[in-house]
């Protein structure tokens, strides 16, 4: 597969602000292990394989088991995340998919039941950024480990 386009060269000041913005997620309410959960579950829905070979290799870096790795896309059935890590894995399902007639109202609050507003709030917006992320990725299809070393995803020791 050969990348359609260098995306980050043609708009340059774009590009900035979307990573500036990615960047300012980290002062996020949310913790590091949710946040990498939701980039890998968006780009599984949304079929980013350049976002999902780049987050599942960022969790692992950042201490994600590879067993929880293998269990992202069956969440509902494994046993290996908690009740906060399933609201947040549904909130994302739901923000990705946008159901027709919007997100109901029973998973709003499943999942307020987990997370505070200001929580849910910093969730939706990461949300946000890794689908614009997703989509940007797939129109200029964007090569799976060609950022490797850039981002310094050859510590994840995975190959």
């Amino acid at each position: 597969m050969t990348q359609r386009l260098n995306y980050a060269a043609q708009s340059p000041e774009f590009f900035k602000k979307i990573s500036d913005l990615s960047m300012s997620l980290k002062d996020s309410v949310i913790e590091q292990s949710i946040r990498d959960l939701v980039n890998i579950r968006a780009s599984q829905i949304n079929g980013c394989a350049f976002c999902l070979d780049m987050h599942v290799k960022e969790a692992k870096i950042h201490g994600e088991s590879e067993l929880r790795l293998y269990h992202v896309s069956i969440w509902r059935e494994s046993n290996l995340f908690v009740p906060r890590e399933r609201a947040a894995l549904a909130w994302t399902e739901a923000v990705t998919e946008l159901p027709e007639g919007g997100i109901p109202d029973e998973l709003y609050e499943r999942v307020r039941g987990q997370l505070s507003e200001k929580e849910v709030s910093d969730l939706t917006f990461s949300i946000m950024i890794i689908n614009a992320w997703n989509r940007v990725s797939i129109a200029f299809k964007a090569v799976p480990g060609s950022a490797d070393k850039l981002y310094g995803l050859d510590k994840a020791g995975l190959s």
